[in-house]
């Protein structure tokens, strides 16, 4: 039975941001991982947002891009998604599980702390 009891909660991290294609979404997401700067990415597709740029208001479908890494990696995660993000200002934010299950973020903090 998983143990789903607080670790510290600054130790993990869910980083999210915004693509506004598939195709984009899975080239960050690789070079995410393949750098290890997180132990696994997930993506969704058919995210519809609604949002003001410029003075207008814009909707676009896109692509949720949610990074499960370690808050040791923040700096290294957020230079490499704003050099790789196409948009001009990309959304990038991270979270701190309260509560996760104890072996998976052993899991992730052994594998993004891999020696390349």
């Amino acid at each position: 039975m998983s143990e789903n009891i607080p670790v510290n909660p600054g130790k993990l991290l869910v980083v999210v941001t915004s693509l506004p294609t598939i195709e984009a979404a899975k080239s960050l997401a690789r070079g995410l991982v393949e750098k290890n700067f997180a132990a696994c990415v997930q993506i969704t597709e058919g995210v519809q947002s609604i949002y003001r740029w410029e003075g207008k208001t814009c909707e676009e479908q896109e692509v949720l891009l949610s990074a499960k890494t370690t808050e040791s990696k923040w700096f290294e995660i957020l230079a490499f998604i704003q050099k790789a993000h196409p948009y001009e200002l990309p959304e990038i934010l991270a979270f701190s599980p309260q509560q996760y299950e104890r072996q998976y973020g052993k899991w992730v903090e052994s594998e993004v702390n891999l020696l390349l």
